[in-house]
């Protein structure tokens, strides 16, 4: 079910409007890491903008360029966690776009369903954002904990936080929020699995600009292959 999903989802990759997502959602990601860095240079410049004199020492001046250069540092590793949850937080913005142009494919005669509005898919994209990157944060107290199970933790974390929202996006454009939540209560290991298979190949760089697309593809596969048994 979940392979079948997803080779039908890479087939459809070449659509335009797969790809008129991936050129924003990769715009967006880019953007709001080079906005994280101008913030921690900002606090840089702040912090170091008095004098630091040491006693014995005297003025300090190479702490602020030491500090500019760690704060690259921490936004480059950080984005390699980040880059999970921050492109397909992105990318859950412009799912309604890729569900119809997978239906219009796949699923022809079903009915027409209104347009998600700008508001609401920030909202909820927001939200994922939020709840992504502060599950993601708190992880590392187990990481640290359980260093032999980091990649595991990391990977069955965000596994069931994509599926769950990836599922969610798409069944409710259907059958509203409260039915698709209760669908996907009755097929949460499924859903949990096909997040996980989604969140392994996000970590590998060029491979992961891909992935959130064609994981909204394959979630909207997996919820009319489920609706209709």
């Amino acid at each position: 079910m979940i392979l079948t999903s997803f080779l039908k989802a890479l087939a459809q990759l070449p659509d335009p409007r797969f790809r008129k997502v991936l050129w924003r959602g990769i715009g967006l990601t880019i953007a709001l890491l080079v906005g994280l860095y101008a913030v921690l240079l900002w606090l840089v410049e702040w912090l170091t903008a008095a004098p630091i004199i040491l006693p014995g020492v005297g003025e300090v001046t190479w702490l602020g360029d030491l500090l500019s250069w760690g704060s690259l540092g921490l936004v480059l590793v950080l984005s390699i966690f980040l880059m999970v949850p921050v492109a397909s937080a992105i990318t859950s913005l412009f799912l309604d776009e890729v569900a119809q142009a997978v239906e219009d494919e796949y699923f022809p005669n079903l009915p027409t369903v209104p347009s998600v509005n700008f508001s609401d898919g920030l909202r909820d994209t927001v939200n994922f954002l939020g709840v992504l990157i502060a599950a993601n944060i708190f992880a590392f107290v187990f990481y640290v904990i359980f260093p032999f199970a980091a990649f595991f933790i990391f990977y069955a974390l965000n596994g069931f936080l994509l599926g769950r929202e990836y599922f969610q996006l798409a069944a409710m454009r259907r059958i509203g929020r409260a039915a698709a939540k209760d669908l996907r209560k009755e097929h949460q290991g499924k859903i949990w699995l096909a997040g996980c298979l989604m969140a392994v190949p996000l970590s590998f760089p060029l491979v992961n600009l891909f992935i959130p697309i064609l994981g909204a593809a394959t979630f909207t596969h997996l919820y009319h292959t489920v609706s209709r048994d």
